[in-house]
């Protein structure tokens, strides 16, 4: 039996996260609500922006476009993805995901299981806007990678 509760969380009490490109919240995380097999978030990419290349370790990665088109590179391969698409990508897969419309693409994320530590459930590939550098590490907050 579980010892957390169910909570609600609203997009409006997560913070923008914006080192990878786009704007990704994660939203349902261990530290947030006491997720333990994974975390889910939303991704907000504005026309012309993208996350860049990136694999994860440890997690298979689910999206699911509610708004705006989009394209995905897995590995080497291009595909489209437009609304009431979704996307399973397999564990260690490079990807990265360009707002190719003319309004928000809006895309859920979730990964799981989780990594066995934060630090080691993202891996930038390349580098992008607000990150620096390649192959850093995730972010501080046990959220293991986003997107």
């Amino acid at each position: 039996m579980s010892t957390h509760r169910p909570r609600i969380v609203d997009l409006g009490e997560t913070q923008p996260n914006r080192r990878r490109g786009g704007d990704l919240r994660a939203m349902l995380t261990p530290s947030a609500v006491g997720a333990t097999s994974g975390f889910m978030g939303l991704a907000l990419v504005e026309p012309g922006e993208r996350i860049g290349e990136h694999y994860h370790p440890y997690s298979e990665e689910f999206v699911y476009v509610v708004d705006g088109a989009l394209e995905v590179d897995l590995d080497d391969e291009t595909f489209p993805l437009v609304p009431d698409q979704a996307l399973l990508i397999p564990l260690g897969m490079r990807h990265r995901f360009r707002n190719v419309g003319d309004v928000q693409a809006r895309m859920v994320f979730h990964l799981g299981p989780l990594a066995p530590r934060p630090e080691l459930g993202h891996v930038d590939t390349e580098v992008t806007e607000g990150s620096g550098t390649a192959a850093q590490a995730g972010p501080p907050e046990r959220t293991e990678a986003v997107s």
